[in-house]
Protein backbone atom coordinates (compact mmCIF):
# COMPACT_ATOMS: atom_id res chain seq x y z
CA UNK A 1 0.00 0.00 0.00
CA UNK A 2 2.45 2.19 0.79
CA UNK A 3 4.44 1.73 -2.07
CA UNK A 4 1.18 2.56 -3.97
CA UNK A 5 0.90 5.92 -2.10
CA UNK A 6 4.44 6.90 -3.21
CA UNK A 7 4.11 6.21 -6.86
CA UNK A 8 0.60 7.93 -6.90
CA UNK A 9 2.87 11.21 -5.25
CA UNK A 10 5.15 10.60 -8.04
CA UNK A 11 2.38 11.56 -10.78
CA UNK A 12 2.01 14.58 -9.37
CA UNK A 13 3.08 17.78 -11.03
CA UNK A 14 6.87 18.81 -10.29
CA UNK A 15 8.63 22.52 -10.82
CA UNK A 16 12.53 21.43 -11.39
CA UNK A 17 14.31 25.43 -11.48
CA UNK A 18 16.95 24.92 -14.53
CA UNK A 19 18.58 28.21 -14.44
CA UNK A 20 17.71 31.77 -12.98
CA UNK A 21 18.07 31.23 -9.45
CA UNK A 22 21.05 32.73 -7.34
CA UNK A 23 21.43 34.62 -10.68
CA UNK A 24 20.08 36.66 -13.12
CA UNK A 25 20.58 34.86 -15.64
CA UNK A 26 20.08 31.56 -17.91
CA UNK A 27 15.95 31.21 -17.15
CA UNK A 28 14.73 28.07 -17.28
CA UNK A 29 11.57 26.25 -15.62
CA UNK A 30 10.56 22.57 -15.99
CA UNK A 31 7.06 21.63 -15.40
CA UNK A 32 6.34 17.93 -15.46
CA UNK A 33 2.84 16.34 -15.53
CA UNK A 34 1.31 13.66 -16.68
CA UNK A 35 3.74 12.38 -18.11
CA UNK A 36 4.60 15.74 -20.26
CA UNK A 37 7.39 18.14 -20.02
CA UNK A 38 7.27 21.67 -20.64
CA UNK A 39 10.23 24.54 -20.03
CA UNK A 40 9.29 28.09 -19.08
CA UNK A 41 11.88 30.10 -20.54
CA UNK A 42 15.41 28.68 -22.05
CA UNK A 43 18.30 30.70 -21.47
CA UNK A 44 22.23 31.16 -21.80
CA UNK A 45 23.74 31.81 -19.02
CA UNK A 46 25.97 34.68 -18.68
CA UNK A 47 28.17 36.77 -16.39
CA UNK A 48 30.50 34.25 -14.44
CA UNK A 49 32.98 32.33 -16.24
CA UNK A 50 31.39 29.56 -13.48
CA UNK A 51 27.51 30.34 -14.33
CA UNK A 52 29.23 30.49 -18.37
CA UNK A 53 30.31 27.20 -18.10
CA UNK A 54 26.93 25.46 -17.02
CA UNK A 55 25.55 26.39 -20.88
CA UNK A 56 28.77 23.36 -21.88
CA UNK A 57 26.90 21.36 -19.55
CA UNK A 58 24.70 18.34 -20.82
CA UNK A 59 21.30 19.19 -20.40
CA UNK A 60 19.48 18.07 -16.56
CA UNK A 61 16.84 16.63 -19.27
CA UNK A 62 16.68 14.69 -22.40
CA UNK A 63 15.85 17.57 -24.64
CA UNK A 64 14.25 15.21 -27.09
CA UNK A 65 11.88 14.02 -24.00
CA UNK A 66 10.60 17.83 -23.62
CA UNK A 67 7.19 18.49 -25.18
CA UNK A 68 6.92 21.96 -25.67
CA UNK A 69 8.71 25.81 -24.64
CA UNK A 70 7.29 28.80 -23.35
CA UNK A 71 9.43 32.59 -23.72
CA UNK A 72 8.34 35.17 -21.26
CA UNK A 73 10.58 37.12 -23.10
CA UNK A 74 12.97 37.80 -25.99
CA UNK A 75 16.20 38.62 -23.76
CA UNK A 76 18.84 36.17 -24.44
CA UNK A 77 19.34 34.88 -20.67
CA UNK A 78 15.58 33.95 -21.09
CA UNK A 79 15.82 32.56 -25.22
CA UNK A 80 19.32 32.37 -25.98
CA UNK A 81 19.68 28.55 -25.37
CA UNK A 82 16.95 27.78 -27.26
CA UNK A 83 19.05 26.76 -30.69
CA UNK A 84 21.15 24.80 -28.49
CA UNK A 85 18.41 22.69 -27.01
CA UNK A 86 17.02 22.20 -30.59
CA UNK A 87 19.93 20.93 -31.96
CA UNK A 88 20.40 18.62 -29.38
CA UNK A 89 16.83 17.08 -29.61
CA UNK A 90 14.61 19.39 -28.44
CA UNK A 91 11.48 18.41 -31.55
CA UNK A 92 8.42 20.62 -29.95
CA UNK A 93 6.90 23.78 -30.65
CA UNK A 94 8.15 27.23 -28.93
CA UNK A 95 4.92 29.31 -27.99
CA UNK A 96 5.58 33.23 -27.62
CA UNK A 97 3.96 36.68 -27.87
CA UNK A 98 4.49 38.14 -31.97
CA UNK A 99 6.54 40.29 -30.16
CA UNK A 100 8.95 38.15 -28.90
CA UNK A 101 9.49 35.81 -32.46
CA UNK A 102 10.24 39.19 -33.67
CA UNK A 103 12.87 39.84 -31.48
CA UNK A 104 14.07 36.42 -31.38
CA UNK A 105 14.88 36.65 -35.09
CA UNK A 106 17.12 39.59 -34.55
CA UNK A 107 18.74 38.23 -31.13
CA UNK A 108 18.88 34.39 -31.77
CA UNK A 109 20.98 34.35 -35.29
CA UNK A 110 22.89 37.66 -34.33
CA UNK A 111 23.87 35.05 -30.93
CA UNK A 112 25.25 32.26 -33.15
CA UNK A 113 27.13 34.70 -35.09
CA UNK A 114 28.61 35.99 -32.17
CA UNK A 115 29.67 32.19 -31.05
CA UNK A 116 31.26 31.49 -33.94
CA UNK A 117 33.25 34.68 -34.27
CA UNK A 118 34.71 34.59 -30.83
CA UNK A 119 35.53 30.30 -31.23
CA UNK A 120 37.31 31.49 -34.87
CA UNK A 121 38.98 34.09 -32.52
CA UNK A 122 40.38 31.81 -30.16
CA UNK A 123 41.54 29.45 -32.74
CA UNK A 124 43.71 32.08 -34.52
CA UNK A 125 45.04 33.43 -31.34
CA UNK A 126 45.35 29.68 -29.63
CA UNK A 127 44.17 30.76 -26.27
CA UNK A 128 41.45 28.27 -26.16
CA UNK A 129 42.19 25.41 -24.48
CA UNK A 130 40.09 23.39 -26.92
CA UNK A 131 41.92 22.07 -30.02
CA UNK A 132 39.92 23.21 -31.97
CA UNK A 133 37.40 25.83 -30.16
CA UNK A 134 34.10 25.30 -31.08
CA UNK A 135 31.15 27.72 -30.83
CA UNK A 136 28.04 27.13 -28.36
CA UNK A 137 25.69 26.98 -32.07
CA UNK A 138 26.14 28.60 -35.03
CA UNK A 139 23.85 31.31 -36.89
CA UNK A 140 22.88 28.65 -38.99
CA UNK A 141 21.44 26.95 -36.05
CA UNK A 142 19.57 29.82 -34.75
CA UNK A 143 18.16 30.38 -37.93
CA UNK A 144 16.73 26.95 -37.55
CA UNK A 145 15.23 27.37 -34.23
CA UNK A 146 13.09 29.99 -35.45
CA UNK A 147 11.24 28.13 -37.48
CA UNK A 148 9.45 25.85 -33.96
CA UNK A 149 7.92 29.26 -33.05
CA UNK A 150 4.24 29.20 -33.13
CA UNK A 151 2.59 33.31 -32.03
CA UNK A 152 0.22 33.62 -29.80
CA UNK A 153 -1.71 36.85 -28.82
CA UNK A 154 -2.15 38.73 -25.39
CA UNK A 155 -5.07 37.11 -23.08
CA UNK A 156 -5.31 34.24 -25.72
CA UNK A 157 -5.85 31.28 -23.74
CA UNK A 158 -4.39 27.98 -25.71
CA UNK A 159 -3.83 24.74 -25.19
CA UNK A 160 -0.05 23.67 -24.95
CA UNK A 161 -0.41 19.62 -24.10
CA UNK A 162 -3.69 17.80 -22.92
CA UNK A 163 -5.16 19.56 -20.66
CA UNK A 164 -2.31 21.97 -20.02
CA UNK A 165 -3.48 25.78 -21.03
CA UNK A 166 -1.76 28.85 -21.22
CA UNK A 167 -2.30 32.60 -21.27
CA UNK A 168 -0.35 35.66 -22.09
CA UNK A 169 -0.25 38.84 -20.16
CA UNK A 170 1.78 41.78 -20.77
CA UNK A 171 4.66 42.20 -18.33
CA UNK A 172 6.20 45.56 -19.67
CA UNK A 173 9.78 45.29 -19.52
CA UNK A 174 10.39 45.40 -23.81
CA UNK A 175 8.35 44.08 -26.32
CA UNK A 176 6.46 41.04 -26.27
CA UNK A 177 7.24 40.44 -22.76
CA UNK A 178 4.79 38.72 -21.35
CA UNK A 179 3.40 37.01 -17.09
CA UNK A 180 2.87 33.23 -17.94
CA UNK A 181 -0.25 31.91 -16.89
CA UNK A 182 -0.31 28.32 -17.04
CA UNK A 183 -2.91 26.06 -15.95
CA UNK A 184 -2.70 22.09 -15.18
CA UNK A 185 -5.74 20.58 -14.87
CA UNK A 186 -7.48 22.86 -11.76
CA UNK A 187 -3.41 24.19 -10.76
CA UNK A 188 -2.37 27.24 -11.96
CA UNK A 189 1.11 28.82 -12.40
CA UNK A 190 1.98 32.18 -12.52
CA UNK A 191 5.86 33.41 -13.93
CA UNK A 192 6.42 36.57 -14.19
CA UNK A 193 8.87 36.75 -16.12
CA UNK A 194 10.69 40.06 -16.36
CA UNK A 195 8.22 42.65 -14.85
CA UNK A 196 8.64 46.20 -16.37
CA UNK A 197 8.22 49.75 -14.32
CA UNK A 198 5.00 51.60 -13.32
CA UNK A 199 4.97 54.55 -15.40
CA UNK A 200 7.32 53.76 -17.72
CA UNK A 201 7.10 56.23 -20.12
CA UNK A 202 7.50 54.13 -22.95
CA UNK A 203 6.23 50.71 -22.13
CA UNK A 204 2.62 49.62 -20.79
CA UNK A 205 2.42 48.54 -16.67
CA UNK A 206 2.90 44.74 -15.88
CA UNK A 207 -0.84 43.39 -15.83
CA UNK A 208 -1.90 42.95 -12.78
CA UNK A 209 -2.91 38.92 -11.76
CA UNK A 210 -5.39 38.12 -9.17
CA UNK A 211 -5.24 34.24 -8.64
CA UNK A 212 -2.80 31.72 -8.74
CA UNK A 213 -1.80 28.41 -6.52
CA UNK A 214 2.34 29.09 -7.59
CA UNK A 215 3.74 32.23 -8.15
CA UNK A 216 7.46 32.47 -9.70
CA UNK A 217 8.75 35.87 -9.67
CA UNK A 218 11.35 37.69 -10.08
CA UNK A 219 13.53 39.13 -7.98
CA UNK A 220 16.45 41.24 -9.93
CA UNK A 221 15.68 44.69 -7.48
CA UNK A 222 14.54 42.77 -5.00
CA UNK A 223 16.68 44.30 -1.91
CA UNK A 224 16.41 48.00 -3.78
CA UNK A 225 14.41 50.51 -5.04
CA UNK A 226 15.33 52.58 -8.11
CA UNK A 227 16.35 56.35 -7.29
CA UNK A 228 13.52 58.76 -7.74
CA UNK A 229 15.02 60.98 -10.13
CA UNK A 230 14.02 61.80 -13.66
CA UNK A 231 16.35 59.99 -16.22
CA UNK A 232 15.91 63.20 -18.41
CA UNK A 233 17.32 65.61 -15.48
CA UNK A 234 20.17 62.95 -14.98
CA UNK A 235 21.10 62.91 -18.69
CA UNK A 236 21.04 66.20 -19.04
CA UNK A 237 23.39 66.58 -16.11
CA UNK A 238 25.98 63.97 -17.58
CA UNK A 239 25.91 65.20 -21.41
CA UNK A 240 25.71 69.17 -20.49
CA UNK A 241 28.75 68.73 -17.89
CA UNK A 242 30.74 66.11 -19.98
CA UNK A 243 30.46 68.37 -23.25
CA UNK A 244 31.67 71.53 -21.84
CA UNK A 245 35.13 69.83 -20.53
CA UNK A 246 34.80 68.99 -24.38
CA UNK A 247 34.30 64.77 -23.90
CA UNK A 248 32.30 62.70 -25.19
CA UNK A 249 29.65 60.68 -23.25
CA UNK A 250 29.56 56.35 -24.03
CA UNK A 251 26.70 54.89 -23.01
CA UNK A 252 26.84 51.00 -23.25
CA UNK A 253 23.21 50.04 -24.11
CA UNK A 254 21.15 46.90 -23.83
CA UNK A 255 20.74 46.56 -27.64
CA UNK A 256 16.43 45.60 -27.27
CA UNK A 257 14.38 47.42 -24.85
CA UNK A 258 16.79 49.95 -23.21
CA UNK A 259 18.83 51.44 -26.88
CA UNK A 260 14.74 52.33 -27.75
CA UNK A 261 14.13 54.06 -24.37
CA UNK A 262 17.23 56.22 -23.89
CA UNK A 263 16.58 57.30 -28.42
CA UNK A 264 12.88 58.71 -26.82
CA UNK A 265 14.33 60.31 -23.75
CA UNK A 266 17.61 61.99 -25.89
CA UNK A 267 15.05 63.06 -28.45
CA UNK A 268 12.75 64.52 -25.92
CA UNK A 269 15.71 66.44 -24.72
CA UNK A 270 17.22 67.45 -27.75
CA UNK A 271 13.75 68.97 -28.99
CA UNK A 272 13.40 71.10 -25.88
CA UNK A 273 16.96 72.16 -26.02
CA UNK A 274 17.77 71.36 -22.61
CA UNK A 275 21.25 69.32 -24.26
CA UNK A 276 23.71 70.86 -26.48
CA UNK A 277 22.80 69.69 -29.85
CA UNK A 278 25.54 67.11 -30.18
CA UNK A 279 25.63 64.40 -32.45
CA UNK A 280 23.99 60.69 -31.35
CA UNK A 281 25.19 58.00 -32.97
CA UNK A 282 23.45 54.41 -32.95
CA UNK A 283 26.68 52.36 -32.95
CA UNK A 284 24.79 48.51 -32.42
CA UNK A 285 23.45 46.54 -35.98
CA UNK A 286 21.31 44.90 -33.68
CA UNK A 287 19.77 47.94 -31.70
CA UNK A 288 18.93 49.36 -35.35
CA UNK A 289 17.32 46.53 -36.55
CA UNK A 290 15.50 46.17 -32.99
CA UNK A 291 14.46 50.10 -33.61
CA UNK A 292 12.99 49.00 -36.86
CA UNK A 293 10.87 46.63 -34.89
CA UNK A 294 10.27 49.10 -32.68
CA UNK A 295 8.34 51.43 -34.44
CA UNK A 296 6.85 48.40 -36.69
CA UNK A 297 4.65 47.56 -33.57
CA UNK A 298 3.65 50.74 -31.91
CA UNK A 299 0.81 48.97 -30.70
CA UNK A 300 2.59 47.23 -28.32
CA UNK A 301 3.95 50.52 -26.47
CA UNK A 302 2.51 53.59 -25.06
CA UNK A 303 4.44 55.93 -28.23
CA UNK A 304 2.34 57.37 -31.23
CA UNK A 305 4.02 56.39 -34.41
CA UNK A 306 4.94 59.81 -35.20
CA UNK A 307 6.49 59.95 -31.60
CA UNK A 308 8.57 56.55 -31.74
CA UNK A 309 9.67 57.69 -35.72
CA UNK A 310 11.06 60.94 -33.70
CA UNK A 311 12.91 58.67 -30.94
CA UNK A 312 14.19 56.74 -33.10
CA UNK A 313 15.26 59.23 -35.75
CA UNK A 314 17.23 61.21 -33.12
CA UNK A 315 20.50 58.88 -33.34
CA UNK A 316 22.46 58.31 -36.79
CA UNK A 317 22.44 55.28 -37.07
CA UNK A 318 26.15 53.14 -37.75
CA UNK A 319 26.31 50.23 -39.49
CA UNK A 320 30.01 49.88 -41.25
CA UNK A 321 33.06 48.58 -39.11
CA UNK A 322 34.88 51.44 -40.60
CA UNK A 323 32.42 54.05 -39.92
CA UNK A 324 32.29 52.99 -35.89
CA UNK A 325 35.96 53.27 -35.80
CA UNK A 326 36.20 56.74 -37.40
CA UNK A 327 33.65 57.42 -34.06
CA UNK A 328 36.85 56.96 -32.20
CA UNK A 329 39.46 59.23 -34.32
CA UNK A 330 37.05 61.99 -34.13
CA UNK A 331 37.29 63.51 -30.53
CA UNK A 332 34.79 65.94 -30.65
CA UNK A 333 31.58 65.89 -28.26
CA UNK A 334 28.89 63.00 -28.93
CA UNK A 335 26.91 60.77 -27.69
CA UNK A 336 27.70 57.39 -28.66
CA UNK A 337 24.89 54.19 -27.63
CA UNK A 338 26.79 50.93 -28.07
CA UNK A 339 26.05 47.24 -27.49
CA UNK A 340 26.33 45.47 -25.22
CA UNK A 341 24.88 46.76 -21.95
CA UNK A 342 27.16 45.33 -19.47
CA UNK A 343 30.00 45.67 -21.54
CA UNK A 344 30.53 41.85 -22.19
CA UNK A 345 31.42 42.37 -25.89
CA UNK A 346 29.94 43.81 -29.28
CA UNK A 347 30.95 47.32 -30.27
CA UNK A 348 31.05 49.04 -27.28
CA UNK A 349 34.26 47.11 -26.15
CA UNK A 350 36.78 49.22 -29.30
CA UNK A 351 34.55 52.31 -28.56
CA UNK A 352 35.83 51.78 -23.71
CA UNK A 353 39.18 51.53 -25.51
CA UNK A 354 39.13 54.93 -26.59
CA UNK A 355 37.18 56.46 -24.10
CA UNK A 356 38.11 55.26 -20.56
CA UNK A 357 41.35 56.63 -20.63
CA UNK A 358 40.67 60.16 -21.41
CA UNK A 359 39.07 61.82 -18.07
CA UNK A 360 37.39 64.89 -20.30
CA UNK A 361 34.91 61.68 -21.31
CA UNK A 362 31.76 59.86 -19.57
CA UNK A 363 30.85 56.40 -19.17
CA UNK A 364 27.21 56.26 -18.47
CA UNK A 365 25.89 52.82 -17.93
CA UNK A 366 21.80 52.29 -17.79
CA UNK A 367 20.76 49.47 -14.93
CA UNK A 368 21.39 46.48 -14.22
CA UNK A 369 25.04 45.01 -14.31
CA UNK A 370 25.42 41.37 -13.54
CA UNK A 371 28.04 39.89 -11.21
CA UNK A 372 31.46 39.34 -13.22
CA UNK A 373 31.02 41.86 -16.01
CA UNK A 374 33.01 44.94 -16.90
CA UNK A 375 30.19 47.41 -16.23
CA UNK A 376 29.73 46.30 -12.69
CA UNK A 377 33.78 46.69 -12.27
CA UNK A 378 33.71 49.70 -13.56
CA UNK A 379 30.47 51.04 -11.50
CA UNK A 380 31.83 49.67 -8.37
CA UNK A 381 34.99 52.07 -9.52
CA UNK A 382 37.66 49.82 -11.24
CA UNK A 383 40.79 51.64 -11.98
CA UNK A 384 41.29 49.07 -15.55
CA UNK A 385 39.58 46.67 -17.07
CA UNK A 386 40.50 44.13 -19.25
CA UNK A 387 39.44 44.33 -23.01
CA UNK A 388 40.76 42.05 -25.99
CA UNK A 389 43.60 40.45 -23.67
CA UNK A 390 45.21 43.99 -21.96
CA UNK A 391 44.46 46.17 -19.14
CA UNK A 392 42.47 49.59 -19.99
CA UNK A 393 42.85 52.34 -17.91
CA UNK A 394 39.67 53.83 -16.40
CA UNK A 395 39.93 57.78 -16.16
CA UNK A 396 36.66 58.52 -17.41
CA UNK A 397 33.95 59.43 -14.88
CA UNK A 398 31.58 56.26 -14.65
CA UNK A 399 28.10 56.50 -13.34
CA UNK A 400 24.97 54.38 -13.48
CA UNK A 401 21.53 55.67 -13.41
CA UNK A 402 19.76 52.98 -12.55
CA UNK A 403 16.40 54.43 -12.71
CA UNK A 404 16.61 53.52 -16.45
CA UNK A 405 16.31 50.05 -15.56
CA UNK A 406 13.39 48.42 -17.30
CA UNK A 407 12.91 46.33 -13.88
CA UNK A 408 10.85 46.55 -11.92
CA UNK A 409 12.63 47.16 -7.94
CA UNK A 410 11.19 45.96 -4.64
CA UNK A 411 8.45 48.41 -4.12
CA UNK A 412 7.34 48.02 -7.95
CA UNK A 413 6.75 44.40 -7.32
CA UNK A 414 5.64 43.99 -3.66
CA UNK A 415 3.25 46.80 -5.75
CA UNK A 416 2.39 44.12 -8.05
CA UNK A 417 1.94 41.29 -5.58
CA UNK A 418 -0.64 42.98 -3.94
CA UNK A 419 -3.12 42.53 -6.61
CA UNK A 420 -3.68 38.71 -6.28
CA UNK A 421 -6.61 38.82 -4.20
CA UNK A 422 -5.53 35.36 -2.16
CA UNK A 423 -1.70 34.05 -1.09
CA UNK A 424 -0.65 31.71 -3.94
CA UNK A 425 0.58 28.19 -2.01
CA UNK A 426 4.15 29.31 -2.36
CA UNK A 427 5.76 31.67 -4.08
CA UNK A 428 9.13 31.15 -5.52
CA UNK A 429 11.63 33.50 -5.76
CA UNK A 430 14.30 33.47 -8.42
CA UNK A 431 16.06 35.64 -11.23
CA UNK A 432 17.63 37.31 -8.28
CA UNK A 433 21.30 37.26 -6.84
CA UNK A 434 21.30 35.78 -3.03
CA UNK A 435 21.45 38.92 -1.99
CA UNK A 436 18.76 40.80 -3.53
CA UNK A 437 16.07 37.35 -3.62
CA UNK A 438 16.64 36.81 0.02
CA UNK A 439 15.43 40.51 0.44
CA UNK A 440 12.76 40.09 -1.26
CA UNK A 441 11.74 37.02 0.69
CA UNK A 442 11.64 38.84 3.71
CA UNK A 443 9.63 41.78 2.60
CA UNK A 444 7.03 39.20 1.12
CA UNK A 445 6.63 37.64 4.19
CA UNK A 446 6.83 40.52 6.38
CA UNK A 447 3.77 42.67 4.56
CA UNK A 448 2.09 40.02 3.04
CA UNK A 449 2.83 37.18 5.10
CA UNK A 450 2.69 34.23 2.37
CA UNK A 451 4.73 31.50 2.09
CA UNK A 452 8.12 31.85 0.42
CA UNK A 453 10.71 29.97 -1.02
CA UNK A 454 13.81 30.63 -2.81
CA UNK A 455 15.05 27.43 -4.51
CA UNK A 456 18.24 25.96 -5.53
CA UNK A 457 19.87 25.07 -9.12
CA UNK A 458 18.06 22.19 -10.47
CA UNK A 459 15.99 21.95 -6.89
CA UNK A 460 12.68 20.07 -7.38
CA UNK A 461 9.86 20.89 -6.11
CA UNK A 462 6.80 18.74 -6.22
CA UNK A 463 3.34 20.79 -6.94
CA UNK A 464 0.39 19.85 -4.55
CA UNK A 465 -2.98 19.31 -6.93
CA UNK A 466 -5.81 21.80 -6.53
Amino acid sequence: MADAQTHQADTRPHLRFLGGVGTVTGSKYLIEAAGKKILVDCGLFQGLKQLRLRNWNRFPVDPAQIDAVILTHAHLDHSGYLPLLIKNGFRGPVFCTSGTRDLCTILLPDSGFLQERDADFANRQGFSKHKPALPLYTEKDARTCLERFITKDFDQRFEVVPETHVQFHRAGHILGAAIVALTIGKTKLVFSGDLGRYGDPVMYDPSPMRQADYLIVESTYGDRTHEAADPEDALADVITRTAQRGGAVLIPTFAVGRAQSLMYHLEQLKRTRRIPDLPVYLDSPMAVNASDVFCDRFEDHRLTQKQCRAACGVAHYVTGVEESKSLDQDRMPKVILSASGMATGGRVLHHLKAIAPDPRNAILFAGFQAAGTRGAAMVAGAEAVKIHGAYVPVNAEVDNLRMLSAHADRTEILGWLKNFETPPRTTFITHGEPVASDALRLAIEEQLNWTTHVPEHLERIRLEES
